[in-house]
């Protein structure tokens, strides 16, 4: 994503369409278009020094500076080691989640992911198993990526900021038994407990706006756009459009407003530990 930033942006300061800037060089306007929207990477060096030369850059900082961030983006994450259970799409929002240095989220559901402890999400998957035809391995290694994915909120360096509002119903609705909802209740309390951690509860018995399809909000730091994930009926999208961050922004702060403050979490987990 920096590095398609970084290249948009040397083109439109060239004042190139898309068109002219590969004109001539061994890829398509679509491979660049993709490039620089953070959906494909620039595989070659010498693509890379061939836009730059294209684009008047000569400093010799700057071109080491792009060098690094191009080598850099063609290191593999550790998810990369899942690609073969991944569904379509779920790769790339891995990747920006892992690079992500503050996450909202709105989960009506079911527990966030982030959140979620081992057996919790096994029974989620094992419950789903006969339905969606999936297999043993195919479970494991799901729990596997989210185990992994929870490490960026305890990580020592920069560990990420995430603020969680969760519906009441999908902290009640009880996955796999009473036993397994209690532990969750647990880690949720332990969790928001860090520094870097917010957790909110809108109740059930609020009467406010609440979106049917849960969605996170991205935040990576200029120069790069925040970027929205949403579920839908027909799938997951992925956008970093301004419209869009500005739509489901407006949704999360309605939603923040309403919930209850961050400070009666642990009361309201407490109350629902011993009602389950």
């Amino acid at each position: 994503m920096q590095l398609g930033w970084e290249l948009k942006r040397l083109r439109d300061k060239a004042g190139f369409t898309l068109a002219e800037a590969v004109d001539g060089l061994t890829f398509s306007t679509t491979k660049l278009y993709r490039v620089e929207n953070g959906l494909s990477a620039l595989p070659k060096a010498a693509d890379l020094r061939a836009l730059l030369d294209r684009y008047g850059v000569e400093d010799e900082e700057d071109v080491d500076f792009l060098t690094d961030i191009h080598r850099d983006s063609l290191n593999r994450g550790w998810w990369s080691l899942f690609r073969s259970v991944l569904p379509s799409g779920m790769g790339m929002y891995i990747g920006l989640e892992s690079g992500a240095h503050s996450i909202r989220a709105w989960q009506p559901n079911v527990v966030l992911g982030l959140l979620q402890t081992e057996r919790y999400a096994r029974e989620m998957f094992q419950a789903a198993k006969s339905v969606e035809e999936t297999t043993t391995e195919f479970i494991e290694r799901h729990i596997q990526i989210r185990m992994e994915r929870k490490r960026a909120l305890v990580r020592r360096e920069n560990p990420m900021e995430l603020w969680v509002i969760q519906d009441e119903a999908s902290l009640r609705r009880v996955v796999g038994s009473p036993d397994v909802m209690r532990q969750q209740y647990e880690e949720i309390l332990r969790l928001s407990q860090l520094d870097n951690v917010t957790i909110q509860i809108l109740p059930m018995a609020t009467a406010t706006y609440r979106p049917g399809s849960n969605f996170t909000l991205l935040e990576f730091g200029t120069p790069l756009p925040t970027v929205v994930q949403s579920d839908a009926a027909d799938g997951s999208e992925i956008s970093d459009k301004d419209t869009t961050i500005w739509s489901f922004s407006r949704r999360f702060e309605g939603l923040r407003a309403d919930a209850l403050a961050p400070g009666e979490t642990p009361t309201f987990l407490q109350r629902l530990r011993r009602e389950v």
